[in-house]
């Protein structure tokens, strides 16, 4: 296994269950925007991701992770929406906004790292 194939793992799952948790919101409009924006946000990660692992410099890198963090924000502004309007039961959001939280923080903690590291 390579560096950053767990966290590539953990970003294909969270893309999974976004799409899963857009499948079941309700075909209202409001419904209909909420899942759109969502879907959006929460598949592009996981994609963003693995182009940064292919960066061509640093710069390069830490541009990319800046993306997938940016997304994952909108991402749990997006799950933080359904949670409190109630549009799906609570219990079906908190566990994903919880690994975005997480997630927001593993990439936050890379590009960090990956700014502080001293060019050879």
């Amino acid at each position: 296994m390579h560096k950053g194939d767990d966290l590539a793992e953990r970003l294909l799952a969270f893309t999974i269950h976004i799409i899963k948790l857009v499948g079941e919101l309700p075909n209202t409009i409001v419904g209909r925007h909420i899942g759109g924006q969502l879907l959006r946000s929460g598949t592009s990660p996981g994609s963003n991701y693995e182009e940064s692992r292919g960066a061509e410099s640093r710069a390069d890198f830490v541009h990319k992770l800046g993306i997938v963090l940016k997304e994952l924000k909108e991402t749990r502004y997006w799950l933080h929406v359904i949670y409190h309007t109630e549009i799906l039961l609570s219990h079906r959001v908190e566990s994903l906004m919880k690994e975005c939280e997480e997630l927001c923080a593993i990439i936050g903690k890379s590009i960090f790292t990956a700014k502080s590291k001293k060019k050879i």
